[in-house]
């Protein structure tokens, strides 16, 4: 049964309010495509909790959404934005000086708390190491820009106002510079080239982003690539941001024909390209345990400093993981006989 919304005492942790077409849906999917890290298990617990709200009465998990109504998700605890407490964490710190600080994160390493995801980030390993850090427009202090949980590589941390506001404005007027390494599903035929096309989330699941080519919904997303090495069944690409949109490599390739080798988000964790032989397949599954996550690493960052305006440059070197993937499959395509 349904019950009215005592929530003086709660704190609003997410709200959507569903599009005017939306088809009834059970609340607990509804919530499961929107809400990131978020299990089906962890949203229905929450609803038998008293916790998951549609127009201010609590609701059990088959409650379904329908056009209109405002979903919200409450807790006796505040978000996790007033929760941030530093955590010994070590850093692979590339470069510091009093403005700013390049790190390299590993792969697993979520940048920021989120849903699932309270502590064990680099923004708490962050707060540990740096006393005071500026805010930026999320209220994440020293996040100027981020990557995925499961990408390694450089990112660039505020430790001033100042280097904030001018760092920002960089990546904003498309002045900054990162490229990345790519090993991705097939063999892409140009040697290099340029992926236009809006990015946004994609309507039937909100946790990945989609690419409207057409611009009629997303932001725009300009991503430019170049073949480094070619292995047959995959290749490796070198891949530029014009523009930073969540997922951006991640989408802008899989619209391109070349998903990421082993991003199960979006389908690269099958056997996408290759042969039918059970020996390929043993292979592919070896290389899988290699290299557990999606095959992107952020290798090259490059900005103006914000008070010296010394142009700077860093690069970090492909992790171990991605290296042996990579180079299981210059063997393959070497030896290979089908």
């Amino acid at each position: 049964m349904e019950t009215p919304t005592q929530d003086d005492s709660l704190y609003e942790h997410h709200a959507f309010t569903a599009d005017s077409g939306q088809t009834p849906l059970r609340v607990d999917k509804y919530l499961m495509n929107r809400i990131e890290n978020a299990t089906r298990n962890k949203i229905q617990l929450a609803a038998k909790e008293g916790s998951v709200h549609v127009n201010d009465v609590a609701v059990k998990s088959n409650y379904k959404v329908k056009g209109g109504d405002k979903v919200r998700v409450l807790f006796a605890h505040p978000p996790y934005e007033n929760l941030l407490v530093g955590e010994d964490i070590p850093l692979d710190i590339v470069f510091e000086d009093d403005a700013l600080v390049v790190v390299n994160k590993p792969s697993g390493m979520v940048v920021h708390p989120g849903h699932g995801n309270y502590t064990g980030t680099m923004l708490n390993a962050l707060l540990y190491h740096f006393e005071s850090l500026p805010k930026n427009t999320n209220n994440r202090p020293g996040l100027v820009h981020r990557i995925d949980k499961d990408t390694s590589g450089l990112l660039v941390v505020a430790k001033t106002e100042e280097a904030m506001t001018h760092l920002a404005k960089q990546f904003f007027d498309k002045t900054s510079e990162r490229t990345y390494l790519a090993l991705v599903w097939g063999d892409v035929l140009d040697d290099k080239g340029t992926v236009e096309g809006h990015i946004g989330r994609d309507p039937k699941n909100r946790l990945l982003m989609t690419v409207f080519p057409d611009g009629s919904q997303g932001k725009e997303a300009i991503t430019h690539f170049e073949v480094v090495e070619r292995f047959g069944y995959n290749t490796l690409l070198r891949c530029q941001l014009e523009t930073g949109r969540t997922h951006q490599i991640r989408a802008h390739l899989k619209h391109l024909g070349h998903t990421l080798f082993n991003d199960a988000r979006y389908g690269g964790d099958k056997i996408l390209k290759g042969t039918t032989f059970t020996k390929y397949k043993q292979f592919v599954d070896n290389c899988f345990k290699v290299l557990p996550r999606q095959a992107l690493h952020a290798q090259t960052l490059g900005f103006v400093h914000p008070t010296t305006a010394e142009k700077m440059s860093f690069e970090a070197k492909l992790p171990q993981d991605m290296q042996t993937a990579i180079e299981k499959w210059r063997h393959y395509a070497k030896h290979r006989l089908d």
